[in-house]
């Protein structure tokens, strides 16, 4: 397993993706990010290129329609990739909520 380098926030979205469950189909992981699959799919190669992610082919032939690639986080990486999406959770400010009505229709007195 190598080191990531430098890891973008989009690296550690996918990684968040990837501890929620066993085995996650990339373009599931695309629609859970929120990011372009031109974004997406570098990255999972990347990870799996360092030896993080197996990416493997689903072999079933009763689904119709093109074949689906899932990938999963291995075990190895798991406590490196909890570290990651932990320390990125740090750096982030929360969201403070909605900004209320008034603000939003120009009422605020801003006193």
């Amino acid at each position: 397993m190598e080191n990531l380098g430098r890891v973008t926030p989009a690296t550690t979205l996918v990684l968040e993706a990837l501890l929620s469950a066993e085995s996650v189909w990339g373009l599931q992981i695309v629609k859970d990010v929120g990011k372009k699959p031109g974004t997406v799919y570098p990255i999972l190669d990347k990870l799996e290129a360092a030896g993080w992610v197996r990416g493997e082919w689903d072999a079933s032939e009763e689904r119709k329609g093109p074949r689906r690639r899932y990938y999963r986080l291995l075990a190895e990486a798991r406590p490196l990739a909890q570290e990651y999406v932990a320390t990125q959770k740090a750096k982030t400010p929360p969201v403070q909520g909605r900004p209320s009505p008034a603000l939003l229709e120009g009422r605020w007195s801003g006193a």
